[in-house]
């Protein structure tokens, strides 16, 4: 009679359990009756203004609503703006809302970051803008991107959704751009469940996205432009304030957790992590690998199998680039082709990270990856 092999504990592949200092944050606006967007909102935009270098900061609703309070304000219909083929689809989707055409830039194998030079030979007459996504936690080159933006005068949008508390530069990435937008979703970093930000350095933007937040309200009953409801409730607020106090903490366990993965991952051929672009820090929302498939013998799918039989779990962030979503089809014409985008598509894999990762975790991932390169690596 042959015994079963035990069962494999899997590595959490992110950690977004509130601690108790952030139920009796809520609690505590629960009990007020304040529900609505107030004092702990406030604390929230200036503290987290503070902590990413940017002069106003914002809350709303979601990260999504975050680009659309951005955009309107420095987009006009039928503009062109930069947008990267290699993104989540809000940072597009929100530009086609506005009524812009967005015009897909290619990416760079080695970070993932949106192509500059691409960029570059993608700009025409018609063009007013960079969408520029912080893919994964790391910036992209913002200096690149902004020399580009002064060149032709076009305005800049980070969408930061993943990338609270990077920096370029040994700055707060809340410095650059126009406008930079966040998202608070469950998975992020600052996750309270949904929720967004949007920074900015000038007075009347931020005055601008505050009337769009709210119904174009300057003061009760006084609407000076016609507006959404998007704001954040103190709850929400609440929650994000009492998490961004040990978000830095958090950040540096995560930057730490890739240090322990470069090591484990330098040494395993067919795995190749996504390089940080030079000057950057990242957040490591995600740490997300290029799989080389010359070296592994076998499939993406069948890596992530095995993967997770090994107590390794992992994720696809994304599936397909943005020109390859049905949503952008009528966009596509004459727009070229995105061949590091499509290939990223094919190889790319997102294994655990979170600020809870342990030695323990880190064995049971060396264990995985090293069985699957020896399996597959011929």
């Amino acid at each position: 009679m042959t015994t079963a092999a035990p069962a494999v504990k899997p590595v959490p592949f992110m950690l977004t359990a509130l601690e108790q200092g952030d139920i009796d944050a809520a609690t505590a606006v629960l009990r007020s009756g304040m529900l609505r967007s107030a004092s702990q909102c406030a604390a929230l935009e200036l503290k987290f203004a503070e902590l990413s270098g940017a002069r106003h900061a914002m809350t709303c609703a979601n990260g999504t609503c975050a680009l659309q309070l951005a955009y309107e304000p420095l987009f006009e219909p039928g503009d062109e703006v930069l947008v990267p083929a290699w993104s989540y689809i809000a940072t597009a989707s929100m530009l086609v809302a506005r009524g812009c055409k967005p015009i897909f830039v290619d990416a760079i194998e080695a970070t993932g970051q949106i192509d500059l030079a691409d960029a570059a030979r993608r700009v025409t007459p018609r063009t007013r803008g960079i969408a520029a996504t912080h893919m994964y936690g790391c910036p992209v080159d913002i200096g690149a991107t902004q020399a580009l933006a002064a060149e032709h005068g076009l305005r800049v949008v980070y969408d930061a959704a993943q990338a609270h508390l990077s920096t370029y530069n040994g700055k707060g990435i809340g410095e650059f751009g126009d406008a930079v937008t966040y998202s608070f979703y469950a998975t992020k970093n600052l996750g309270t469940g949904e929720g967004g930000l949007i920074s900015c350095n000038d007075d009347k933007l931020a005055r601008d996205i505050q009337l769009l937040r709210s119904h174009g309200e300057s003061e009760k009953y006084l609407h000076e432009r016609v507006g959404y409801n998007y704001r954040m409730n103190d709850i929400t607020g609440a929650i994000g304030l009492s998490r961004l106090g040990r978000l830095a903490r958090e950040t540096k366990a995560r930057q730490e957790a890739a240090v322990r993965y470069g090591e484990i991952l330098a040494k395993v051929p067919g795995f190749v992590p996504l390089e940080i672009t030079a000057g950057a820090t990242s957040a490591y929302h995600l740490y997300t690998v290029r799989l080389d498939l010359g070296v592994l013998k076998t499939t993406r799918e069948q890596v992530m199998k095995d993967l997770g039989a090994l107590g390794v779990p992992t994720a696809l962030h994304y599936p397909r680039s943005l020109p390859q979503q049905p949503a952008f089809a009528r966009f596509l014409e004459r727009q070229g082709a995105w061949p590091v985008a499509e290939r990223l598509a094919r190889t790319v894999m997102s294994l655990p990270m979170h600020h809870g990762l342990t030695e323990e975790h880190f064995a049971t991932i060396e264990h995985g990856v090293r069985a699957v390169a020896s399996r597959y690596g011929g």
